[in-house]
């Protein structure tokens, strides 16, 4: 599934470790037993996702953090959630 809904929340699904290495998220999926690198800004994604956020409100957050242009934030959110998304690792509320 493509994820193209601005105003859909996601937020982390239940069952994963998450550790920090050297600044970037390492995370193990209990569910799947795989592990995923999910690099720094990943990471920083990951963390915002503790409570429910919309793609918008990711953007707005990581825009406020690092200097990038919104287009270029959208895209990347949005692939990076695709990426949790097809693994299983994000919960959708609508």
């Amino acid at each position: 599934m493509i994820i193209n809904q601005l105003d859909t929340k996601y937020s982390q699904s239940p069952g994963n470790i998450v550790s920090d290495m050297d600044g970037e998220k390492v995370m193990l999926s209990i569910a799947n037993g795989k592990y995923y690198n999910l690099g720094e800004l990943g990471g920083e994604i990951w963390e915002l996702m503790k409570e429910p956020n919309t793609i918008q409100e990711l953007v707005a957050t990581l825009q406020s953090q690092y200097n990038v242009d919104q287009a270029d934030c959208q895209a990347h959110v949005t692939d990076f959630l695709s990426q949790l998304q097809e693994q299983g690792l994000v919960s959708i509320h609508s």
